[in-house]
């Protein structure tokens, strides 16, 4: 597909399919559009296009969309609506809205990136995917998306959605990302750069799907070189994962609780159980589960000491415990503690 006429007809037939079959519905693709527009959504009255961009932009990182539009996206804005109150932001009140989304030097990284907007770009998003670089947390894919989708720019830009459809689309087993850059910015629908990127990311997200992907379905069949052994291009290395065991201990006292906040680069700033690498001494054991995070496969056992007198340790009240941003580890364990309660 190296001649203009065959980048033409793929820019068409991508668009025809993205106007009847694409993902227009959704709210962050909407947010240059007046309230008597249609897909307008009342909730997003007042919120900055670039900002509502960015904001979905890093949570659909690691999440998918549904997750991130039933449970994350209107909450997080309703509670931090610009970049001005993300840079004022508590880290602990950031951390909780960001509870379950994981992966939290996200959250950290948008508090970064406000102050890092104050101090260089007047309080707003660049426009430019080069100064969007510049940015804490920003990487080269996030910037072309903020640029295009918020700014209307010209920009081409790869996730993993788009170079799955490159891969397969251009015949690639092993290509890099510069190879793909390149492909994804030969192809670009200058004219339209919007629904055309907005069309790639669904094709990938809704027809060029990893394992069983549905050519069948796909407008770009007839130019696809990789269509009869699409398996062949998605080949991913297999990740290896470290396996630890974890002694998760509760210790209370009457309706209060000893949590530590984490000051490790994962977890930090997260509550957490206390976290022991042997069985804890003169504990009742409630109960395993497992649990992943990054590289880690970890077999969690929990254990729960109730203290006679209050001592010297530093508590907190069971009732505050919803206020407060816990690690996912720590909410499994916390069910095993209220399920022994309640029994």
């Amino acid at each position: 597909m190296k001649d203009k006429t065959s980048i033409i007809a793929l820019q068409n037939k991508l668009l025809s399919w993205y106007e009847k079959h694409g993902r227009k519905t959704l709210p962050w693709r909407n947010l240059a559009k007046n309230k008597d527009e249609p897909h307008f959504d009342e909730r997003l009255s007042g919120i900055n296009r670039a900002y509502g961009v960015y904001i979905s932009e890093i949570m659909l990182q690691q999440t998918q969309v549904s997750r991130v539009l039933s449970d994350f996206y209107f909450p997080f804005l309703a509670k931090f609506p610009s970049l001005k109150a993300l840079a004022r932001a508590d880290e602990s009140e950031l951390l909780k809205a960001w509870q379950g989304l994981g992966y939290y030097s996200r959250a950290r990284n948008l508090k970064a990136c406000a102050l890092q907007c104050e101090a260089e770009f007047k309080g707003v998003l660049p426009r430019k995917k080069d100064e969007l670089l510049r940015l804490k947390g920003i990487g080269s894919y996030t910037a072309g998306a903020i640029a295009c989708f918020a700014y209307d720019e010209a920009v081409s830009f790869v996730d993993g959605n788009i170079k799955r459809v490159l891969s397969r689309l251009f015949k690639l087993e092993q290509a890099s990302l510069k190879e793909l850059e390149e492909l994804a910015e030969r192809i670009l629908n200058k004219n339209n750069p919007f629904d055309h990127n907005q069309a790639l990311l669904d094709l990938g997200a809704l027809i060029c799907i990893p394992k069983a992907p549905k050519c069948g379905l796909c407008p770009l069949y007839e130019l696809c070189e990789g269509k009869f052994e699409p398996l062949n291009y998605t080949k991913n290395k297999k990740t290896e994962y470290e396996k630890l065991n974890l002694h998760a201990l509760f210790i209370t006292y009457k309706d209060k609780i000893i949590l530590e906040k984490s000051k490790t680069k994962l977890y930090k700033g997260l509550y957490n159980p206390i976290l022991l690498e042997t069985k804890p001494a003169d504990a009742l054991y409630l109960g395993s589960f497992k649990h992943s995070y990054t590289k880690y496969k970890l077999e969690v056992k929990v254990y729960h000491k109730r203290l006679k007198n209050k001592e010297k340790h530093k508590f907190i009240a069971l009732k505050e415990l919803d206020l407060l941003p816990l690690s996912n580890l720590c909410v499994k364990a916390l069910k095993l503690l209220n399920q022994a309660r309640l029994s």
